[in-house]
């Protein structure tokens, strides 16, 4: 597509977004700064909240200005400023909002005085309501009547996610799976490895996968103006799309490069698959039988979280 230039490019996004054709890419997955003072090698992540918002509006609106009319817009963001830019992206932009998933992770960062945060918000927008791309064959999971109670009534294609409120996984094993919209899979930890080893703020293959499978077909473009690490453009091209993406740092372009270089079409996903929570429903116990497992020692479940 006349253009369009497949790759890292090197420079501010905002810059470089104003270069591309309006209405000639299918996804777009933006992971931007939290402006939470995190300490990039060429950005400033301490910026009052209206010069924030003011910056986010405008790549928000860039990237609705390059999106065909049935493209799609995934947006990660921390809990600082999500709603506002919902409100943003919907109200004064114009995109349709579809879902707002929760990712919960694993080996959250422990917090002293509030509670530990454990999730990302991850908003998904169109921008037809009525025309865009969901590829629901791929999303089916198997519902709690297959999992848990072994229903000969239930779907055997499983069922579509469905909302849901949820408190931590493992002081509710039979309540949380895989069918709902909040999403179960570890942050990248500095021992996984996927692991970059250099970029802090690395998303895991498998999050990134779940969306683009969804939001996009083999061949259509899909963007990143934050590359990072790499990892959208990484998993994109796996997947079998056209990549480009947008990265100021030169290090982290370089690397990012480095990692495409290294990927080709049809390769595997790194990471494991979402924590499988939910069990099977136990049997009862037999006639004469002790009611339940029999507890012998504490297990680490029962001992209070590690600072």
């Amino acid at each position: 597509m006349g253009g369009l230039k497949e790759g890292v490019h090197l420079g501010d996004c905002l810059a470089g977004l104003k270069g591309l054709p309006e209405a000639s890419l299918d996804l777009a997955f933006a992971d931007p700064p939290f402006n939470i003072g995190y300490d990039y090698d060429t950005y400033d992540d301490r910026r009052d909240d209206t010069a924030y918002l003011n910056w986010c509006k405008e790549w928000i609106g860039q990237i609705y200005r390059v999106l065909k009319p049935n493209g799609s817009f995934w947006l990660a963001i921390g809990d600082e400023y999500a709603a506002e830019l919902k409100v943003m992206a919907h109200r004064e932009i114009g995109f349709i909002p579809r879902n707002w998933v929760i990712w919960y992770y694993t080996f959250g960062v422990h917090c002293k005085n509030k509670f530990t945060r454990s999730h990302v918000h991850l908003l998904y927008f169109v921008k037809d309501k009525m025309d865009f791309t969901f590829h629901k064959e791929g999303l089916h999971v198997p519902s709690a009547r297959q999992l848990i109670y072994n229903d000969k009534r239930a779907n055997p294609l499983g069922r579509m996610p469905d909302d849901t409120w949820i408190l931590r996984p493992q002081d509710v094993p039979e309540g949380f799976s895989g069918d709902s919209d909040t999403w179960n899979i570890s942050r990248v930890c500095g021992t996984f490895k996927e692991r970059a080893g250099w970029h802090g703020c690395q998303m895991p293959e498998r999050v990134l996968s779940r969306i683009i499978e969804a939001s996009s077909s083999p061949g259509d473009w899909v963007i990143d103006p934050f590359v990072g690490s790499g990892t959208t453009l990484a998993v994109a091209r796996k997947l079998g799309r056209q990549t480009l993406g947008f990265e100021m740092s030169e290090e982290y372009a370089a690397r990012a490069r480095e990692r495409l270089a290294m990927t080709k079409p049809g390769d595997s996903l790194e990471g494991g698959q979402e924590t499988p929570w939910a069990q099977p429903k136990p049997k009862k116990a037999s006639a004469g039988s002790p009611q339940g497992p029999k507890r012998t020692a504490k297990s680490k479940l029962d001992q209070p979280e590690s600072v």
